[in-house]
């Protein structure tokens, strides 16, 4: 008799408890199966740390295939699921899919950034769901730093130093607190203009900083914020952004380059298109997780509406706390289901909160109890040890060594701002050129309907085929093939190209790559380079990569035939006879002095490996840059 088969899709707070408890609890007696884009689960609520540089970005990953044992690993996102035919439809990482037959699913695809029809929100701001995106905002902010210290102009400096965060919520107070204590720390050694200071706005249209929240955590976390400086703006909150800056609902108009967007989320589109009944974008269970009307589909985390037993009529919160009950409750009822153990219903009462704004502050209430200051810090910090599955060590010496150690800001690279759209439904995953993507097609436009171009699905719906297979760039995310080399291409206030990678092309010939580097330059550059058949130097006109450690020609740019290359054969020269060719003899031994004597130039020749004095150097990273 077949193992039964458990399919889990999503390794989030819910997906990833799910999974762990079941493989405890069915003991080899059923192949489980977990699908997920990454190959770790995300610890959400440290990721502020690691924008604000105080964490690595792998201390809050945790393997999957390292800590789930017997627990099958399928990395992938799911694109369909026949609630009929019990299958699972995914697309690979690499463009490539498959399908999973089930006989249970736990549905635990959590959730993605939520938007709002506010004018270019989604052309310039950027939400903070995924690793990437703090990856993002952690050498955004440092290079805005960077730029003020280095500008001239006072209303730039001004703007490049002034950071918007859009939602006071968990996210958006613990990204603001966090922030102004990272910029701070940079300017304190390499100061502003004289008066200017690193400024944090703090936006919601709310009456108070956490109004999810207990009314003395809200006043407490209110009181750190405008202690360190962080402007608080409550009943406010964005009508419309630009490359410039954002529009207040206020009126004012605020000058910046950056804007955090962190209102809240909203469940994944995946279960909203599978046609079951939704509560506000969530597939509605009993109070055992379990969809009515399907015995082998279950639901938990933000992706499903579970009835909160606390609190009748209401359903329990789009929160992690949450989540990773649920995982545990609906692991045990789907062993039940399957004939190991009894069947329990979710009850869950909160036993505090707590909010990290920091340094050594925070805000807190385990049990009841109002903590603030230190205190608070310490709770916090312990709680989150605690609810890790994984690196708590790693943690931990991190927040040692950052209380003990200047924090080091510098820029990765790693993650460009086209990779990190406001409006996709992988916020996990970060784009990349040519490769598969789920989201819309373009930055600003609205996610297609799920299904609008697979038709139904049976017993389901499809989900967004933005980035199917390898989809073609738009325009918003190609990267200009214009120039070789594989130059960065940044994106200009206003419109013009989004930053992206141009792919070098084919390699063509030393002599035409020469001419290209020539007409680039303005100039021809004069290089003697070793022809080794001859033993001796020749003397030609080109960009100076042979023979200088260039590597392979670039190609691409501009064409032409500058003086000194080689001319291609015409129809009117004379075509010589092979035969008459006379091939010299096989040379004998070679001693050492020859070869050296063959390669060493002439005592009047210039040295290749410097700069011509008339001729600019090697293109650097950067095409603005000189040589070094």
């Amino acid at each position: 008799m077949s193992r039964p088969r458990i399919v889990i899709v999503g390794a989030g707070f819910a997906g990833y408890r799910a999974a762990r408890t079941l493989s405890r609890l069915t003991r080899h007696r059923a192949d489980i199966t977990l699908l997920n884009p990454t190959d770790y689960f995300l610890y959400l609520p440290l990721l502020p740390q690691v924008a604000a540089g105080i964490l690595e970005p792998r201390r809050v990953t945790v393997s999957l295939s390292g800590t789930l044992p017997h627990v099958r690993l399928v990395l992938g996102e799911a694109d369909a699921i026949d609630l009929d035919g019990h299958t699972v439809h995914y697309s690979g990482p690499e463009g490539d899919g498959g399908t999973l037959p089930y006989d249970r699913l736990i549905l635990a695809a959590g959730s993605v950034n939520k938007l709002l029809p506010i004018p270019g929100v989604a052309e310039h701001a950027h939400g903070f769901r995924g690793l990437p995106e703090a990856l993002y905002l952690r050498d955004h902010v440092t290079r805005q730093v960077e730029l003020a210290t280095a500008a001239d102009d006072p209303e730039s400096c001004r703007a490049r130093c002034t950071f918007v965060v859009v939602g006071a919520g968990y996210t958006g107070t613990e990204v603001a607190a966090q922030g102004k204590l990272f910029t701070d720390s940079q300017v304190r050694k390499h100061p502003l203009r004289a008066g200017m200071r690193p400024r944090w706005l703090l936006l919601d249209i709310a009456d108070r900083v956490l109004p999810e929240l207990d009314e003395r955590l809200s006043r407490t976390a209110d009181r750190v914020l405008r202690q360190r400086g962080v402007d608080v703006r409550m009943g406010t909150s964005v009508k419309e952004a630009t490359h410039r800056g954002v529009l207040l609902t206020d009126g004012e108009f605020v000058d910046t380059r950056t804007v955090v967007w962190c209102v809240g989320v909203r469940p994944d589109p995946l279960a909203e298109s599978l046609g079951l009944p939704m509560e506000r974008g969530r597939v509605l269970v009993d109070p055992h997780l379990q969809v009515p009307g399907r015995p082998e589909l279950f639901a938990a985390g933000d992706a499903a509406a579970v009835p909160d037993l606390e609190k009748p009529g209401q359903f329990t919160p789009m929160t992690a706390q949450h989540a990773w009950r649920h995982g545990k409750a609906v692991a045990h009822n789907v062993a039940a289901s399957l004939g190991m153990g009894e069947r329990r219903p979710y009850r869950h009462r909160d036993k505090g909160f707590a909010v990290d704004l920091g340094g050594v502050k925070a805000a807190a209430n385990p049990f009841g109890l109002p903590l603030s200051g230190v205190a608070a810090g310490a709770v916090t910090r312990g709680y989150h040890l605690a609810a890790m599955p994984g690196n708590r060590i790693r943690v931990a010496a991190d927040w040692f060594l950052d209380a003990v150690l200047p924090r080091q800001a510098v820029q990765l690279g790693l993650v460009r701002e086209w990779s990190v759209p406001l409006d996709t439904a992988s916020p996990e995953l970060a784009r990349v050129p040519g490769g598969p993507e789920k989201g819309v097609e373009k930055r600003g436009e609205r996610p297609r309907e799920r299904g609008a171009e697979s038709g139904a699905v049976k017993g389901g719906g499809k989900r967004s085929q933005a980035g199917q297979g390898a989809a073609e760039p738009t325009e918003a995310e190609e990267p200009d093939r214009s120039r070789s080399g594989g130059e960065r291409v940044e994106s200009q206030p206003g419109g013009g190209p989004a930053k992206g990678f141009a792919s070098p092309g084919p390699a063509e010939h030393p002599d035409a790559t020469e001419a290209q580097e020539s007409k680039r330059f303005g100039a021809p550059i004069s290089v003697r380079r070793p022809d080794v058949t001859k033993g001796h130097w020749a003397s030609g006109t080109g960009g100076g990569s042979s023979g200088t450690g260039g590597g392979a020609a670039r190609s691409g740019g501009r064409t032409g035939t500058p003086q000194g290359t080689r001319r291609a054969a015409e129809p009117s020269d004379p075509v010589q006879d092979p035969d008459a060719v006379k091939h010299p003899e096989p040379p004998g031994p070679v001693t050492r002095d020859e070869l050296r004597a063959a390669h060493e130039p002439p005592p009047d020749a210039p040295a290749v490996h410097k700069r011509h004095p008339e001729a600019p150097g090697p293109r650097s990273h950067n095409p603005s840059e000189g040589a070094p």
